[in-house]
């Protein structure tokens, strides 16, 4: 069980630098309830190696020959549902750390990490937690409060559907006859709609309209 004391957490190491992967391995294996199962230079040979493997905790780097890092996690999981990838990476910009994320990695650190940070790390994966370094929490906790804060936004604006579709052709460049053939409607029912638009988002101009609905993610 993953809370027994007499834990041992088999760690697989995905790294391309033979000296990083070395030192994790020997720190891994060196350091009581870890064992290192196995080391690889790139994905496809992890991959290869994965199905059937008894692994609880794999360290994946990002830039590595050949298939990434996180596309290597995409295809781990494929193979592997239940498996625990934790990245341990150079990169510290917030999209690729939400790319990893968002591919199915688990927790996300940085390769400056102190060791017994990072061995803290590996068995809070395997106790079924998320670690991550603090600047790389810092992003995510404010990516989340800048999209929950459009998004509120949006709710608020609460354009209908023929609305934003009016404002998308707006944005295409189209002018009211335009936007009237191509959405089957009257011109007067565009000039009436996109008095409804420039009300709601409190603008005075197409260009405002486009401009923020852009910005705020509605079209």
């Amino acid at each position: 069980m993953k809370n027994d004391k007499n834990y041992m957490i088999k760690v697989a190491i995905v790294e391309d630098n033979n000296t990083i992967r070395e030192g994790l391995a020997a720190l891994i294996s060196g350091t009581n309830g870890y064992d290192c199962v196995g080391t690889y230079i790139k994905c496809e040979t992890f991959l290869e190696d994965l199905p059937g493997k008894d692994i609880d905790v794999v360290l994946m780097d990002i830039g590595l020959p050949g298939i990434s890092g996180i596309e290597g996690v995409k295809k781990a999981k494929e193979i592997e549902p239940g498996i625990d990838i934790l990245m341990l990476t150079v990169y510290e910009d917030n999209s690729v750390v939400f790319e990893a994320l968002c591919a199915g990695a688990c927790g996300y650190l940085v390769k400056k990490t102190p060791p017994l940070r990072l061995l803290e790390a590996i068995k809070e994966v395997y106790e079924g937690g998320s670690p991550m370094s603090s600047n790389i929490a810092r992003q995510v906790i404010t990516l989340f409060q800048q999209n929950a804060a459009i998004e509120q936004e949006n709710e608020e604006y609460k354009l209908t559907n023929r609305e934003k579709e009016v404002l998308f052709k707006l944005s295409e460049g189209n002018n009211y006859q335009e936007i009237a053939d191509a959405l089957f409607i009257s011109v007067d029912t565009v000039r009436h709609h996109i008095r409804n638009i420039y009300s709601k988002l409190h603008v005075h101009s197409q260009s405002e309209a486009v401009a923020k609905a852009i910005r705020r993610g509605i079209i």
